[in-house]
């Protein structure tokens, strides 16, 4: 069973919903944060990328993470962010291209995690784990919500979108893209103990967004009972949980900068050889976020496709092995038989020729860059099911880094759980 918790939200105040809340810490660079925070002085970057404000110091520095607390508390100190009076959840709303996306905010303990009832399917890096793990224990909260799946039996959804029904947000933003989040606090004591009995019969949960997150929360509880500064609330983080059939999830393209030795014609033989079959694509419409595969057969195939010196190629060729669930992956035989076995690329977390561009982005930018020359290649990936990624997880299994793309991307500063 999950267990979910209640907890007394920091939120902004009414005025400042529309005004505070930013994109995740980790979709930004330093220099596009500094960007958002000089258009909007109130964007909660500045608590969630302090580093942004001080690009003279390391982005490690300890006062770095003592900006993001005096941030913080200056927010809550002038009113712009507010606690609420009693413990509750909350439910997540998001509206994007006419697609709503409900889930629920609460808490869950760190032994969750550490026990695998919240499940993951990717690594974490240490640099990554050690500045969010600073980050949360100097801020004394979770700042940023960490999205879970989960499988639901039947009624938990429409028992949470429910709870939106004839009631209206207590903080709403639009995105600058045109994204609606909003939520809605839940504090009915009936409805309070529905939804932990409903979640107490779920077996686990699966990070879909946040690894690092959840990570950082389970070793600052942990270093905190080292110290003798634990509280029931740091051993808990704050999550949004989502039905496991109510999300997007898109590809993740792949962006190489050069072929090495080979020649278009050279590399193209090269996959012929390999087994791959290729063919030219023809035009795409390049204002959607993937390409519905021409290829089909009574096999399952790999699919996907490349652009190259102006031109889209779809290369695809059977699946050798559909039983195994992460060498039968797309992203794997890509990166195992394409990026290291021809062009070299034996590192796809840190290797400089490769780059990444998360799927909820259109075409048209992978054309733009492969076209101005600062790439040879883009690679335009097919979804992985969410079933698969679930199964995974279930097998303890790690998929390749960048596999996945979730959407909604929830916002940070719109719910914030304290730890202190």
């Amino acid at each position: 069973m999950v267990q979910i918790y209640r907890f007394a939200a920091v939120r902004p105040e009414r005025r400042y919903s529309e005004k505070i809340p930013s994109v995740p810490y980790d979709v930004v660079t330093a220099q596009e944060a500094r960007e958002c925070i000089e258009k909007n002085p109130l964007s909660f970057l500045r608590v969630s990328r302090p580093d942004a404000e001080l690009p003279d110091l390391p982005p490690h520095d300890d006062r770095v993470y003592e900006r993001a607390r005096e941030v913080f508390d200056g927010l809550l100190a002038d009113g712009r962010l507010q606690r609420d009076p009693e413990p509750g959840m909350y439910v997540y709303r998001a509206v994007q291209d006419g697609e709503e996306f409900v889930g629920l905010v609460c808490c869950v303990a760190t032994e969750e995690y550490e026990n695998r009832r919240i499940r993951r399917h990717e690594l974490t890096r240490y640099d990554k784990e050690e500045d969010r793990t600073r980050h949360i224990d100097a801020v004394g909260a979770n700042t940023g919500l960490v999205f879970l799946l989960y499988r639901d039996p039947g009624e938990i959804f429409s028992y949470v979108h429910s709870l939106i029904n004839g009631t209206g947000p207590d903080g709403s933003t639009t995105t600058a893209s045109g994204v609606l989040h909003q939520v809605y606090r839940v504090t009915d004591e009936a409805a309070l103990s529905r939804l932990e009995a409903l979640f107490a019969a779920v077996p686990e949960a699966y990070i879909a967004d946040g690894h690092h997150r959840a990570k950082s929360a389970v070793n600052v509880a942990e270093r905190r009972r080292r110290e003798g500064r634990f509280t029931e609330e740091a051993g808990r983080f704050m999550v949004v949980l989502f039905a496991q059939d109510r999300v997007r999830i898109h590809g993740y393209s792949r962006l190489v900068t050069d072929l090495g030795d080979l020649t278009l014609p050279g590399f193209i033989d090269a996959l012929l050889q390999a087994g791959w079959n290729i063919r030219p694509y023809g035009k795409v419409d390049a204002s959607e976020y993937q390409i519905q595969p021409l290829s089909a057969g009574d096999e399952p195939l790999h699919v996907m496709h490349f652009y190259m010196q102006g031109t889209w190629y779809e290369v695809s060729r059977p699946i050798r092995d559909p039983a195994d669930l992460i060498g039968s992956l797309d992203v794997s035989v890509l990166q195992k038989d394409v990026l290291e076995g021809m062009l070299g690329i034996t590192d796809p977390r840190g290797d400089p020729r490769l780059h990444y561009m998360g799927g909820a982005k259109p075409l048209s930018g992978l054309e733009r860059l492969v076209d101005s020359g600062e790439y040879a290649l883009a690679v335009a990936m097919q979804p992985v099911g969410v079933g698969t990624v679930l199964a995974i997880a279930d097998a303890d299994g790690v998929m390749p880094p960048k596999s996945t793309w979730f959407e909604p991307k929830l916002l940070s500063g719109l719910v914030i759980h304290t730890i202190d």
